[in-house]
C-alpha cells in the first residue's frame, strides 16, 4: 500500500517539474514569444536588459556649511555687592530677583560710628589749621627781624619748620576728614550697575566686614546675554585652513552670524553674533572659546527667556563649500570595516553594470551625506532596489532609472540647502 503511493506521488510531481523547466527554457532562449517580436528583450544583441534601479544623478553645488556647537549662556556684565566697611546691616531697600539701575542704594550700614569718627576728623584738621596760622603769623615775624639782625637765623629756621610741619598736619588732617568722609558714604551700599539682582546673600542685623569683603547680592546684566560656545581645536584649525585655501568661501558678516537652539530643541527667536575667539586652547578639553551676543528683552517685567547658566547649542556658518557633492542617505551603507560604501552605475562592454566604491562622508545635510572623496558629479548612485543587488550580486547588468521611477520606489527629495 505503501509502494502505490510513492509511485502516484511521483507521477503527481513529474509535470510540475516539466512545467518549471519549459517555463525556464521560453524564458531563457531568444524568439520564443509572439511571432516578430524582437530576439530577447535586449533587441539589439539579444541580451537581458537587467535588474531595474533607481539612481540618482551627482551634482556639484554651492552649499553652506553650519556646524551646531554646545555652549552655556553668561551675563554679560556681573557686579558682586560686597561691604566695604564693617558694621550693622539695618535696612534692605530693594526686591530679591527685581531690576535694578546703576546708583540706586540697595543696603543700608549702621552709620553711627562712621558720623563721629568724621566729627573727631574734622575737629582734628580744625585744630591744625588754627596752629599752622599761628605758626605762619611767627614765621613772617620772624623774616622781618632776621632781616635787621634783631634775631638769630637758627631761630628763623625754626619758625619755617615748624610752619611747614603744621602745614603738613592739615594736609593729614583733610586726608582723615576725607577718608571719613569715604567710610560714612560706604555705609550706604548702591548698586554699581543696572540689571537683575539675586538673592539677598544678608538679612537686616548681619554684621558684616570690609576685611572679609562679606558678600551681600550679585547684579547681573542680561540684556544682552553672552553664550560661550566650545569648539574642538582641530576644528577650528582646519576651518582657518580651509577658507584661507579656498575650500570655504566667507562673504562679509556671514561668518559673525549665530543661531541658537534651546534645551528642548527649539530655535531662539533673536540672531545673535560672534564677537570674538579665544587664542587659548583649553588644557582639559582640548577646545578653544568663541563668544556670541544675543539680545535677551525681558518684557514688561518679565524673566528674560535666556538666564545664566544655561545649556544651550549655537549654530555657526562655517562658510560656503562652492563645489559641494550630496549623495541621499539611503544611497550610503557601511562594509564590515565601517567605512562608508555606495553603489555607482559604471559603463561595461556596452552594458550597465554597479560596483561598490568606499567613499568619505563628511557630515549629513539634512536627509543627505556630503561627500568628500569617491565620488564625483555626473555618476549615479542607486537609491533603490538595494536588497535585490545584495541578493543576486552586482555581477549582473542593471537598468538605471531615475529614482522615484523605479518599481516599489519612494519619492527621493532634492535636498534642503543654501
Amino acid at each position: 500500500m505503501k509502494k502505490t503511493t510513492t509511485k502516484r506521488g511521483a507521477r503527481a510531481a513529474i509535470p510540475f517539474v516539466s512545467m518549471l523547466a519549459a517555463g525556464a527554457i521560453m524564458l531563457g532562449l531568444p524568439g520564443c514569444g509572439k511571432p516578430g517580436a524582437p530576439q530577447g528583450p535586449g533587441a539589439a544583441g539579444g541580451r537581458a536588459p537587467g535588474i531595474e534601479v533607481g539612481v540618482v544623478t551627482l551634482k556639484a553645488r554651492p552649499v553652506t556649511l553650519r556646524k551646531k556647537l554646545p555652549g552655556r549662556t553668561a551675563a554679560c556684565r556681573v557686579a558682586e555687592v560686597r561691604a566695604r566697611v564693617n558694621g550693622i546691616v539695618q535696612k534692605r531697600l530693594f526686591t530679591e530677583g527685581a531690576e535694578v539701575r546703576e546708583g540706586e542704594q540697595l543696603y543700608q550700614i549702621d552709620p553711627a560710628p562712621y558720623e563721629v569718627a568724621l566729627a573727631s576728623a574734622r575737629a582734628a584738621l580744625a585744630r591744625s589749621e588754627a596752629s599752622l596760622a599761628s605758626a605762619r603769623a611767627q614765621a613772617g615775624r620772624y623774616a622781618a627781624l632776621v632781616r635787621d639782625n634783631a634775631i638769630s637765623r637758627q631761630d628763623y629756621d625754626n619758625a619755617l619748620a615748624q610752619q611747614k610741619a603744621l602745614e603738613a598736619d592739615v594736609a593729614a588732617g583733610r586726608a582723615a576728614v576725607e577718608n571719613a568722609e569715604i567710610n560714612l558714604a560706604y555705609t550706604k551700599v548702591y548698586a554699581p550697575i543696572s540689571g537683575r539682582i539675586g538673592k539677598s546673600e544678608v538679612t537686616e542685623g548681619a554684621y558684616v566686614q570690609a576685611g572679609a569683603a562679606t558678600l551681600m547680592a550679585v547684579v547681573q546684566q542680561l540684556d544682552p546675554i553672552y553664550v560661550d560656545i566650545e569648539q574642538a581645536a582641530g576644528q577650528a584649525l582646519k576651518l582657518a585652513a580651509d577658507r584661507k585655501s579656498g575650500a570655504l568661501r566667507v562673504t562679509p558678516g556671514q561668518a559673525a552670524k549665530v543661531r541658537l537652539f534651546l534645551h528642548d530643541g527649539s530655535e531662539y527667536g533673536h540672531e545673535g553674533r560672534l564677537r570674538f575667539t579665544d587664542i587659548t586652547v583649553g588644557p582639559s578639553t582640548s577646545s578653544v572659546l568663541l563668544r556670541a551676543e544675543f539680545p535677551n528683552p525681558a518684557g514688561d517685567g518679565a524673566m528674560p527667556a535666556l538666564l545664566p547658566g544655561l545649556f544651550v547649542r549655537a549654530e555657526i556658518i562655517e562658510g560656503t563649500s562652492p563645489e559641494a557633492v550630496l549623495v541621499p542617505q539611503q544611497g550610503v551603507s557601511r562594509n564590515q570595516k565601517g567605512e562608508p560604501t555606495a553603489l555607482v552605475v559604471v559603463p561595461r562592454d556596452g552594458m550597465q553594470f554597479v560596483e561598490r566604491r568606499v567613499i568619505k562622508t563628511e557630515r549629513t545635510i539634512a536627509d543627505h551625506w556630503l561627500v568628500t572623496d569617491g565620488l564625483k558629479a555626473g555618476e549615479q548612485v542607486v537609491v533603490e532596489n538595494l536588497q535585490i543587488l545584495q541578493r543576486v550580486g552586482l555581477a549582473v547588468p542593471v537598468k538605471p532609472v531615475p529614482a522615484g521611477q523605479s518599481i516599489g520606489s519612494l519619492p527621493v527629495r532634492e535636498p534642503d540647502v543654501e
